[in-house]
């Protein structure tokens, strides 16, 4: 079993789509779908997608959700934290390693959490 995708729910489109928009460059995510309440890349491996709730309730994030992007390289991690953090991300762990792995956390502009990691 591999992932499909994952989905990251928004109450600010625009903004979140533009701050993945910046995180996708040159990482092989292509924009598939942008209408209506989502917006979807993909990749090689898997989609991502951002869309606004169904219920039309807020979005929220959840307490111990987080989805991770696998990176060639620690360059990669370093460059694409800080680029999350130029774009508005929080801080939620500076590249290191952790477990083995070199890896950056952040929040994005909703409070989803993101691992960068190689």
């Amino acid at each position: 079993m591999k992932m499909n995708y994952f989905v990251f729910g928004t109450n600010d489109m625009p903004a979140a789509v533009a701050f993945y928009g910046l995180i996708f460059t040159d990482c092989g995510m292509t924009k598939l779908h942008d209408e209506g309440r989502m917006t979807l890349w993909g990749g090689d491996e898997f989609m991502f997608a951002l869309a606004e709730p169904f219920d039309g309730n807020a979005a929220t994030a959840g307490n111990g959700n987080m989805v991770g992007f696998n990176l060639e390289s620690s360059a990669h991690v370093e460059s694409l934290y800080h680029k999350a953090l130029s774009a508005g991300a929080t801080n939620e762990g500076k590249p290191s390693l952790r477990s083995g792995r070199f890896s950056a956390y952040v929040r994005d502009l909703d409070s989803n959490k993101i691992c960068f990691f190689v």
